[in-house]
């Protein structure tokens, strides 16, 4: 998917301008990823005995894999977009992903699912933090 997606970036009629495209591209994988690995722990977390205690984890996994997928659509997104929005989804979705990488790390000790999520959501996070500061 990489590859591809930075063809597209790269091959844009309209790139989006004062973007660093490094950082772009490297937010968008990361917000697809964290949704696909937050919605696989959500899952997980429903197979687990102790379904009472992870039903935040459960909520804070959907809305994490939602932000996230919304995020990296909104970025792939190069015609002239709205980077006033932009930049407010990002923020968001770090914020999401903070909330839900939080969650899942206090679960992690019982719950390996849980230990990669995290895992996922912070390099997301920071993915987001870096597109911001770039």
């Amino acid at each position: 998917m990489a590859h591809h997606l930075q063809q597209m970036l790269a091959t844009h009629p309209s790139p989006a301008a004062n973007v660093n495209q490094e950082a772009l591209l490297r937010c968008i994988e990361a917000c697809f990823e964290c949704a696909q690995t937050c919605t696989s722990c959500a899952d997980a977390c429903l197979g687990e005995q102790n379904l009472q205690m992870l039903v935040r984890c459960i909520r804070l996994n959907l809305g994490c894999a939602d932000i996230c997928g919304t995020t990296g659509r909104a970025l792939t997104r190069q015609t002239e977009p709205d980077w006033t929005l932009l930049k407010q989804q990002v923020q968001a979705c770090a914020e999401a992903c903070r909330a839900c990488g939080a969650e899942c790390e206090k679960h992690a000790h019982h719950h390996d699912h849980c230990r990669v999520c995290a895992e996922a959501c912070r390099m997301c996070e920071q993915a987001c933090r870096q597109l911001l500061a770039a």
